[in-house]
Protein backbone atom coordinates (compact mmCIF):
# COMPACT_ATOMS: atom_id res chain seq x y z
CA UNK A 1 0.00 0.00 0.00
CA UNK A 2 1.28 3.47 -0.73
CA UNK A 3 2.53 5.57 1.82
CA UNK A 4 0.73 9.00 1.54
CA UNK A 5 3.31 11.15 3.49
CA UNK A 6 6.05 9.82 0.84
CA UNK A 7 3.75 10.45 -2.23
CA UNK A 8 2.35 13.66 -0.53
CA UNK A 9 6.09 14.90 -0.69
CA UNK A 10 6.97 13.12 -3.86
CA UNK A 11 4.51 15.19 -5.99
CA UNK A 12 5.71 18.24 -5.40
CA UNK A 13 9.12 18.12 -5.48
CA UNK A 14 9.04 15.80 -8.91
CA UNK A 15 6.33 19.29 -10.10
CA UNK A 16 9.91 21.47 -8.60
CA UNK A 17 12.52 19.34 -10.42
CA UNK A 18 10.23 19.96 -14.01
CA UNK A 19 10.04 23.80 -13.03
CA UNK A 20 13.31 24.02 -12.42
CA UNK A 21 14.15 21.98 -16.04
CA UNK A 22 11.73 24.90 -17.48
CA UNK A 23 13.55 27.71 -15.71
CA UNK A 24 17.33 26.41 -16.53
CA UNK A 25 16.30 25.79 -20.52
CA UNK A 26 15.09 29.27 -20.60
CA UNK A 27 18.06 31.06 -19.00
CA UNK A 28 20.81 28.17 -20.98
CA UNK A 29 20.77 30.60 -24.15
CA UNK A 30 21.23 33.63 -22.25
CA UNK A 31 24.34 32.80 -20.40
CA UNK A 32 25.51 30.63 -22.70
CA UNK A 33 25.49 27.29 -20.82
CA UNK A 34 23.30 25.28 -23.93
CA UNK A 35 21.58 21.69 -22.91
CA UNK A 36 24.46 21.09 -20.32
CA UNK A 37 23.80 23.72 -17.76
CA UNK A 38 19.75 22.78 -17.85
CA UNK A 39 21.37 19.04 -17.26
CA UNK A 40 23.16 19.96 -14.60
CA UNK A 41 20.96 22.19 -13.25
CA UNK A 42 18.16 19.29 -13.27
CA UNK A 43 20.78 16.31 -11.56
CA UNK A 44 21.46 19.13 -8.38
CA UNK A 45 17.67 19.71 -8.07
CA UNK A 46 17.02 15.92 -8.44
CA UNK A 47 19.57 14.72 -6.41
CA UNK A 48 18.85 17.21 -3.44
CA UNK A 49 15.44 16.66 -3.37
CA UNK A 50 15.98 12.76 -3.89
CA UNK A 51 17.98 12.65 -0.36
CA UNK A 52 15.56 14.60 1.50
CA UNK A 53 12.58 12.29 0.25
CA UNK A 54 13.89 9.35 1.02
CA UNK A 55 13.64 10.34 4.95
CA UNK A 56 10.58 12.18 4.58
CA UNK A 57 8.50 9.07 5.26
CA UNK A 58 10.12 9.22 8.78
CA UNK A 59 10.16 12.53 9.34
CA UNK A 60 7.10 14.28 7.68
CA UNK A 61 4.36 13.08 9.88
CA UNK A 62 1.70 15.29 8.44
CA UNK A 63 -0.34 13.96 5.21
CA UNK A 64 0.07 17.60 3.50
CA UNK A 65 3.16 18.83 2.04
CA UNK A 66 2.08 22.20 2.79
CA UNK A 67 2.92 25.49 1.77
CA UNK A 68 5.96 26.08 3.80
CA UNK A 69 7.86 22.88 2.14
CA UNK A 70 6.87 24.14 -1.20
CA UNK A 71 8.22 26.86 -0.68
CA UNK A 72 11.75 25.40 0.32
CA UNK A 73 11.78 23.05 -3.00
CA UNK A 74 11.33 26.08 -4.61
CA UNK A 75 14.40 27.33 -3.11
CA UNK A 76 16.88 24.35 -3.88
CA UNK A 77 15.55 25.10 -7.28
CA UNK A 78 16.56 28.37 -7.06
CA UNK A 79 20.34 26.72 -5.58
CA UNK A 80 19.99 24.58 -8.24
CA UNK A 81 20.42 27.02 -11.38
CA UNK A 82 23.27 28.57 -9.65
CA UNK A 83 25.17 25.16 -8.64
CA UNK A 84 24.91 24.52 -12.28
CA UNK A 85 27.08 27.49 -13.12
CA UNK A 86 30.03 25.77 -11.22
CA UNK A 87 32.62 25.08 -14.06
CA UNK A 88 30.60 26.84 -16.55
CA UNK A 89 32.17 30.03 -18.31
CA UNK A 90 29.24 32.26 -17.94
CA UNK A 91 30.90 35.35 -17.51
CA UNK A 92 29.45 38.51 -16.22
CA UNK A 93 25.86 37.56 -16.93
CA UNK A 94 26.39 34.24 -14.85
CA UNK A 95 27.52 36.44 -12.11
CA UNK A 96 24.97 38.23 -11.79
CA UNK A 97 22.65 35.28 -12.09
CA UNK A 98 24.15 33.77 -9.28
CA UNK A 99 23.77 37.06 -7.21
CA UNK A 100 20.00 37.16 -8.15
CA UNK A 101 19.44 33.10 -7.56
CA UNK A 102 20.79 33.51 -4.52
CA UNK A 103 19.84 37.06 -2.98
CA UNK A 104 15.88 35.42 -4.10
CA UNK A 105 16.81 32.22 -1.87
CA UNK A 106 17.78 33.71 0.97
CA UNK A 107 15.16 36.56 1.09
CA UNK A 108 12.78 33.23 0.64
CA UNK A 109 14.42 31.58 3.68
CA UNK A 110 12.28 32.35 7.16
CA UNK A 111 8.57 32.38 5.19
CA UNK A 112 8.86 28.74 5.07
CA UNK A 113 9.36 28.60 8.47
CA UNK A 114 6.65 31.15 9.02
CA UNK A 115 3.81 29.58 6.65
CA UNK A 116 4.56 25.79 8.56
CA UNK A 117 3.75 27.44 12.18
CA UNK A 118 0.75 29.30 10.67
CA UNK A 119 -0.55 26.23 9.06
CA UNK A 120 0.46 24.12 12.25
CA UNK A 121 2.67 21.95 9.91
CA UNK A 122 5.64 22.45 11.35
CA UNK A 123 7.82 19.03 11.78
CA UNK A 124 11.36 17.95 11.78
CA UNK A 125 11.35 17.21 8.48
CA UNK A 126 10.85 20.65 7.42
CA UNK A 127 13.55 21.72 9.44
CA UNK A 128 16.20 19.61 8.44
CA UNK A 129 14.88 20.61 4.73
CA UNK A 130 15.28 24.31 5.52
CA UNK A 131 18.52 23.79 6.72
CA UNK A 132 19.82 21.51 3.88
CA UNK A 133 19.03 24.08 1.42
CA UNK A 134 20.86 27.05 3.22
CA UNK A 135 24.05 24.23 3.69
CA UNK A 136 23.73 23.64 -0.09
CA UNK A 137 23.75 27.32 -0.94
CA UNK A 138 26.49 28.20 1.18
CA UNK A 139 28.83 25.38 -0.40
CA UNK A 140 27.53 26.53 -4.13
CA UNK A 141 28.25 30.14 -3.40
CA UNK A 142 31.72 29.58 -2.13
CA UNK A 143 32.98 27.12 -4.70
CA UNK A 144 31.56 30.07 -7.29
CA UNK A 145 33.85 32.61 -5.11
CA UNK A 146 36.62 30.49 -5.38
CA UNK A 147 36.31 29.40 -9.22
CA UNK A 148 36.04 33.19 -10.08
CA UNK A 149 39.57 34.03 -8.48
CA UNK A 150 37.13 36.34 -5.77
CA UNK A 151 38.82 34.72 -2.89
CA UNK A 152 42.03 32.08 -2.66
CA UNK A 153 40.60 28.25 -1.60
CA UNK A 154 40.52 29.00 1.74
CA UNK A 155 37.04 30.69 0.86
CA UNK A 156 35.91 26.58 0.50
CA UNK A 157 35.90 26.38 4.25
CA UNK A 158 32.60 28.20 4.53
CA UNK A 159 30.67 25.47 2.54
CA UNK A 160 32.35 22.51 3.45
CA UNK A 161 32.74 23.29 7.15
CA UNK A 162 29.28 21.91 8.75
CA UNK A 163 29.77 18.57 6.31
CA UNK A 164 33.02 18.15 7.78
CA UNK A 165 31.31 18.95 11.49
CA UNK A 166 29.13 16.43 10.62
CA UNK A 167 32.13 13.72 9.49
CA UNK A 168 33.82 14.52 13.04
CA UNK A 169 30.49 13.37 14.66
CA UNK A 170 30.43 9.91 13.08
CA UNK A 171 34.19 9.77 15.09
CA UNK A 172 33.41 11.36 18.28
CA UNK A 173 29.99 10.65 19.12
CA UNK A 174 29.83 13.47 21.49
CA UNK A 175 29.79 16.20 18.11
CA UNK A 176 26.61 13.95 16.49
CA UNK A 177 24.57 15.24 19.21
CA UNK A 178 21.67 17.75 17.90
CA UNK A 179 22.65 21.25 18.24
CA UNK A 180 20.56 24.16 20.21
CA UNK A 181 18.89 26.65 17.64
CA UNK A 182 20.59 29.76 18.48
CA UNK A 183 20.01 33.51 17.19
CA UNK A 184 23.59 33.31 16.95
CA UNK A 185 23.85 30.38 14.51
CA UNK A 186 20.57 32.41 12.56
CA UNK A 187 23.34 35.20 11.95
CA UNK A 188 25.73 33.62 11.67
CA UNK A 189 24.18 31.70 8.37
CA UNK A 190 22.89 35.00 7.01
CA UNK A 191 26.36 36.28 7.68
CA UNK A 192 27.69 33.35 5.02
CA UNK A 193 25.15 33.90 2.57
CA UNK A 194 25.20 37.96 2.36
CA UNK A 195 29.50 37.52 2.15
CA UNK A 196 29.53 35.31 -0.34
CA UNK A 197 27.15 36.95 -2.70
CA UNK A 198 28.68 40.48 -1.58
CA UNK A 199 31.74 38.68 -2.62
CA UNK A 200 30.61 36.88 -6.01
CA UNK A 201 29.20 40.24 -7.37
CA UNK A 202 30.99 41.32 -10.48
CA UNK A 203 31.16 45.10 -9.06
CA UNK A 204 33.34 43.29 -5.94
CA UNK A 205 36.68 42.73 -7.29
CA UNK A 206 39.61 41.30 -5.19
CA UNK A 207 41.04 41.66 -2.72
CA UNK A 208 38.03 43.56 -1.67
CA UNK A 209 35.60 40.01 -2.35
CA UNK A 210 38.35 38.37 -0.30
CA UNK A 211 38.23 40.60 2.50
CA UNK A 212 34.52 39.73 2.44
CA UNK A 213 34.65 36.34 2.31
CA UNK A 214 37.35 36.29 5.11
CA UNK A 215 35.24 38.00 7.28
CA UNK A 216 32.28 35.46 6.63
CA UNK A 217 34.61 32.26 7.41
CA UNK A 218 35.90 33.98 10.33
CA UNK A 219 32.65 34.09 11.72
CA UNK A 220 31.54 30.73 10.98
CA UNK A 221 34.54 29.24 12.63
CA UNK A 222 34.00 31.14 15.49
CA UNK A 223 30.04 29.94 15.90
CA UNK A 224 31.12 26.38 14.97
CA UNK A 225 34.03 26.68 17.85
CA UNK A 226 30.96 28.02 20.16
CA UNK A 227 28.70 25.10 19.24
CA UNK A 228 31.98 22.55 19.86
CA UNK A 229 32.67 23.26 22.93
CA UNK A 230 29.25 23.30 24.37
CA UNK A 231 28.82 19.71 22.79
CA UNK A 232 31.66 18.56 24.49
CA UNK A 233 30.59 20.35 28.24
CA UNK A 234 27.46 18.03 27.55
Amino acid sequence: MRDPRRYNVAVPTTLGILGTAASAALVAPWIGGGVGYAVSAVVIDAATLAVLVGIAGRQHPHARFGAANGVTTARVGLVALAGALIGLDAGRRGLWMAVVLASVAAGLDGLDGWLARRAGLASEFGARFDMETDALLILVLSILVWQHDKAGAWVLGCGLMRYAFMAAGLVLPSLARPLRSTRRGKTVAVVQVVGLTVALAPIVSAPLSAVVAAVALAALVWSFAVDTLWLVRQ
